[in-house]
């Protein structure tokens, strides 16, 4: 599915360019392009921007800007979102209040996104193979199903992500747990 999409394969072609160690594209460009194939759509679901995410424990918070920067000037058309995994307690400190443990890898920090079928992120080797990061399996993003992961997002924001990204009706296929 990755590599008959034009998009996300220009998008990891660019990503790959950046040079980082551990990284990959993941969550709603990875789970509404195997969602919108498993549907039998033929349009594709519009990505509202392009989560990259790496790891990297040496890298200046600043860094993530850069990359988004380099990623703009080199697909305009694209949101980006570049995330650097080992900063992401900070941003739970930050913005949320929150004291979470720093996450050790860039596996590590994909499992603790808010639904298990969206736990997964691909990435392009030099050698243009696909590379597949799914901490939690693949069984839920190609079984349909939707369930709460508890490790870092509540019961509340798992709902209210449900309900924003309207996920029932623009898949009417996917079975739903509300938690």
């Amino acid at each position: 599915m990755v590599a008959s999409s034009n998009e996300l394969m220009a998008a990891l072609d660019a990503a790959r360019l950046l040079g980082l160690q551990s990284w990959c594209i993941g969550a709603g460009a990875v789970r509404s392009l195997v969602w919108d194939a498993l549907h039998g759509f033929e349009r594709r679901t519009v990505v509202e921007d392009m989560d990259l995410v790496y790891f990297d424990a040496d890298a200046e918070p600043e860094n993530d800007v850069e990359l988004e920067k380099r990623l703009r000037s080199a697909m305009p058309e694209v949101r980006w979102e570049v995330t650097n995994q080992a900063g992401v307690h900070r941003w739970f400190a930050r913005d949320l209040g929150q004291a979470v443990p720093p996450i050790n890898s860039l596996a590590d920090g994909i499992a603790t996104w808010p639904e298990f079928a969206t736990c997964v992120g691909v990435f392009l080797n030099w050698d243009e193979s696909l590379g597949v990061v799914a901490p939690h399996g693949l069984d839920d993003l190609f079984n349909l199903r939707v369930r709460h992961n508890p490790l870092r997002a509540s019961v509340e924001i798992y709902r209210q992500r449900i309900e924003g990204k309207r996920f029932a009706e623009r898949w009417p296929l996917l079975s739903i747990s509300m938690g």
